[in-house]
């Protein structure tokens, strides 16, 4: 009788449980969903020398023709220009004559190397109401700064058919934006001692390796506009903080980012790791790059299974730069036990590799080709190749990286097409001796989709023509905690920088995070309720 009675009651209790059980699973549902729903966002990029960026500047046509001699000597030009004496060598380097005019194609049109601009661009939306801006990409800076209110900046360009107006952004203009005080936890201390008072604006500046190259302002939040990558086409409004630049010097007044700049570094005021603190994506991004200028930058890629990957280096002088170890280069199945590190960065046009790794490289190569090398030192390349009037794609050495981690890194394209005025062509291996540093450049990552994962901190790298990536993106659950014309000058690297280095502030303001806190405050209480 009692057991009945037990089993009775038992039974009844869990009945009523019952209602609490599908409660509990279903806001563990919901829970599940906020969490893992932190996806990609992002945009496209374009290259500089690209059809819509030209045609946006009003170019088209007083520019190299792609492909041509004046064009690869321009790009390998502009490398020398960015990174300075780091990649000047005995015999070719230039940097110490940064005002070089080059000549182009139809001989009545020349211009200045700092006319030339950043490597890649991509029209960013900021503000309510939102304003578009075409702004330079930088891997190898970290503040995000727009023209703002400014006494010093470029407010238009000039072009063959008139001159064309760039926006300027004011933060009285933005509904959604507020100037970050000194008393802000974004504002760091270097930054506060600047301060006349706690609530006066948080300055910043940041000077460039070009000469007298700088941006002046104080920092601003307000939203950054970002569309999902997946066939939803979500709109987000993304708050973060950039530089309001209102005095830029140097190569800024000359072309050099007139309409902002977009530092993509490791630092904490970077837009990826704003758009990581603040809960939006995770702490990482890639980007791929198409073969007609037009690639696609995504936040919070942290890439897919199969991916070869390989850590970042860290404590070294350019361990703020994506940085990586290459343990073994192999040509053609030959094989150099050769141990050196290099920098991945997207903003350089070709790779740059000093000794002995750049001889070893080189010399393989030339043994392997069957085609007779070219003679021409118009070229910026030293290893070139004549191809026969019939000759469409020659068969070359095959070239792999090796990376510390061992997985290998292979290069699609390790040759650069080149076609001479007459009609005849040559291929040359796209490589260029560097006076010091080594540097990854555009040209080798062709054929990829290259993940900058900051959480693992390691480079991710899987094939990919840049088109069908969207729907293959990994987007694990992130932690709470956790138009205007082109830039045309010389991409001035960050030397110096005066900008918050605290992190930011412990609570975060994410709209996305308080569903997610709320949703597991109410699942542990109907959780400890049913038990």
């Amino acid at each position: 009788m009692d057991t009945l009675f037990s089993s009775a009651h038992s039974c009844h209790v869990h009945h009523h449980k019952f209602p609490f059980l599908f409660l509990f699973l279903f806001f563990l549902f919901v829970l599940i969903e906020t969490c893992s729903g932190f996806g990609t966002y992002g945009f496209d990029i374009h290259h500089r020398f690209s059809d819509p960026v030209k045609g946006m500047f009003g170019v088209d046509g007083l520019l190299p023709v792609k492909d041509s001699v004046p064009y690869f000597q321009v790009m390998a030009h502009r490398d020398r220009a960015i990174h300075g004496r780091r990649l000047a060598t005995s015999t070719g380097g230039d940097s110490n004559n940064k005002k070089t005019p080059l000549a182009f194609y139809n001989g009545n049109e020349t211009y200045l190397i700092n006319s030339l601009g950043f490597l890649h661009y991509a029209n960013v939306s900021v503000g309510t109401p939102s304003i578009s801006f075409l702004v330079a990409l930088d891997t190898g800076s970290n503040l995000f700064w727009l023209p703002c209110d400014c006494s010093s900046c470029v407010q238009s360009l000039g072009s063959p058919s008139g001159r064309v107006e760039l926006n300027i952004y004011s933060p009285n203009k933005s509904s959604t934006s507020e100037k970050v005080p000194c008393n802000s936890t974004l504002c760091s201390q270097t930054q506060r001692n600047r301060c006349p008072s706690d609530q006066s604006n948080c300055p910043y500046q940041v000077v460039y390796l070009s000469n007298g190259t700088s941006t002046t302002g104080y920092l601003v939040q307000d939203s950054l506009h970002l569309v999902s990558d997946d066939s939803q086409s979500k709109a987000i409004d993304a708050k973060i903080t950039f530089g309001c630049g209102q005095v830029q010097t140097g190569s800024f007044l000359t072309g050099g980012a007139p309409n902002g700049l977009f530092g993509l570094g490791m630092a904490n005021i970077s837009v990826p790791s704003t758009l990581a603190h603040n809960g939006y994506t995770s702490g990482s991004f890639s980007m791929c790059f198409g073969p007609d200028g037009i690639g696609r930058i995504s936040f919070g890629d942290k890439g897919s299974t199969g991916q070869g990957e390989t850590s970042f280096n860290q404590g070294q002088p350019s361990s703020s730069l994506y940085n990586i170890s290459i343990a073994q280069t192999i040509i053609g199945g030959q094989a150099g036990d050769l141990v050196y590190s290099a920098i991945f960065d997207s903003g350089t046009s070709f790779t740059y590799l000093n000794d002995p790794a750049y001889t070893f490289i080189a010399d393989t190569f030339n043994k392997l080709v069957n085609e007779t090398r070219h003679s021409s030192t118009d070229l910026p390349f030293d290893y070139c190749y004549d191809m026969s009037a019939n000759q469409t794609k020659p068969t070359i050495p095959t070239v792999n990286l090796v990376l510390s981690s061992g997985d290998y890194f292979n290069v699609t394209s390790p040759i650069i097409l080149i076609q001479f005025e007459n009609g005849s062509a040559v291929y040359c291996l796209g490589m260029i001796k560097s006076g010091d540093v080594n540097i990854i450049g555009q040209n080798f990552m062709d054929g990829y989709r290259i993940v900058f994962d900051r959480e693992r901190m390691i480079l991710g790298w899987k094939p990919s023509n840049c088109y069908d990536d969207k729907m293959e993106t990994n987007t694990l659950a992130v932690s709470p905690n956790t138009a205007v014309p082109p830039a045309t000058a010389v991409n001035p690297k960050a030397t110096s920088t005066q900008i918050p280095a605290a992190s930011p502030p412990g609570g975060s303001h994410s709209p996305l995070t308080k569903p997610f806190t709320y949703t597991l405050m109410m699942t542990l209480g109907l959780f400890f309720a049913i038990v």
